[in-house]
């Protein structure tokens, strides 16, 4: 399923990806804002289709084009006990500071949301490294 959305005219091309960090202060008076801020902060989404309306923005300065998303899977480590498919659960960082795992991006670092749910769509085989423990599982969930 499609949302719609405004994005800069340079971005606004099919395959474009990016990650939706919420509206800023000066989209609080924009007209346009009803469209534009309709996505879920800290989820990607990628361009699927590009509409020929354009509106000035001016949090680009320069204007914007009416585009569809659609949401785009992301890799996360969470507690094998919750990797189901098709299950919904609340992603969030996890306290680590080791670094040096293998799994550290996709559990505790920084493109990791602080809480929100997701939907799992794959579960991969076999459990993710841990250097602290935990029973982790590598999961694609939208």
């Amino acid at each position: 399923m499609s949302d719609i959305t405004l994005l800069a005219t340079r971005q606004a091309r099919v395959g474009f990806e990016f990650v939706y960090h919420g509206g800023a202060p000066v989209c609080r008076t924009c007209p346009y804002r009803n469209a534009c801020l309709t996505l879920d902060a800290g989820r990607r989404y990628r361009v699927t289709r590009v509409r020929s309306v354009e509106h000035p923005c001016v949090l680009q300065e320069t204007s914007a084009r009416v585009v569809e998303v659609t949401p785009v899977a992301r890799s996360f480590a969470v507690e094998a006990r919750g990797a189901i498919v098709g299950s919904s659960l609340d992603v969030e960082r996890y306290d680590c500071g080791r670094l040096d795992c293998a799994s550290w991006a996709v559990c505790a670092g920084p493109d990791v949301p602080t809480r929100q749910r997701f939907r799992i769509e794959r579960v991969e085989p076999g459990p993710a490294e841990c250097r602290i423990g935990r029973s982790l599982r590598r999961v694609e969930a939208v």
